[in-house]
């Protein structure tokens, strides 16, 4: 079994990755220079994509997890913040990066038969659940879960499987110290979410804990 993880070189995807060590191969993405198993990419350019598709050739994928995010609106005020930038790069980054992702290693994803994509979306991505603030990071995961569903849907009859996760709030750079989980915890719930993951189930948006999320 063959796993590739975007953003692994920190947080939770850094804990995915290690996790996988223990089990097989493990491909680990980031944006600096290739360093053994972690291979430079940015999600963000499609330049960089077709640069790691060609380093992979035809490694066989069997799960793919679209991990790499950013969250740079935290703390931002209705009335005076919020730029453009900040839509576009988050947008870039939280979107357009997953999209271009499962576009490029698509034909490896093919190779390995039943394949499987785990995209990581977060609580704060629900329709159901919107307290106000953080617009763009909400905006940016709600598009990312709308995502997901539709590939699920023209994917499946591929028989490639898709979820979408909601990771908890991790004790990380990104979800910071009074976070409720450490990221052990939170990768050992994750990986237990993409094992059971099926054809069966794709599309689904769930907890790192097992539990249905609203949308």
């Amino acid at each position: 079994m063959t796993v590739l993880i975007t953003g692994a070189n920190r947080g939770i995807g850094h804990a995915l990755f290690c996790t996988y060590q223990q089990r097989g191969d493990v491909i680990g993405t980031h944006r600096a220079p290739d360093d053994g198993a972690m291979l430079e990419l940015d999600v963000t350019e499609t330049a960089s994509h077709q640069k790691l598709a060609e380093k992979l050739n035809d490694t066989p994928l069997d799960l793919l997890v679209c991990n790499a995010g950013i969250y740079l609106d935290k703390g931002q005020s209705l009335s005076d913040g919020f730029p453009a930038d900040m839509w576009a790069d988050s947008f870039a980054a939280n979107v357009t990066g997953v999209f271009l992702t499962v576009q490029h290693l698509l034909p490896n994803l093919h190779k390995a038969g039943g394949a499987k994509i785990a995209i990581i979306s977060s609580q704060m991505a629900s329709h159901e659940r919107a307290p106000g603030g953080s617009y763009i990071y909400r905006a940016s995961k709600a598009a990312a879960l709308n995502l997901g569903r539709n590939l699920a849907a023209d994917l499946r009859p591929q028989g490639i499987a898709i979820g979408i996760y909601h990771p908890g709030w991790v004790r990380t750079d990104m979800g910071g110290g009074a976070a409720d989980i450490s990221v052990d915890e939170a990768a050992a719930g994750l990986v237990a979410r993409f094992d059971a993951l099926s054809i069966e189930t794709t599309g689904c948006f769930e907890t790192w804990d097992g539990r249905r999320h609203p949308f």
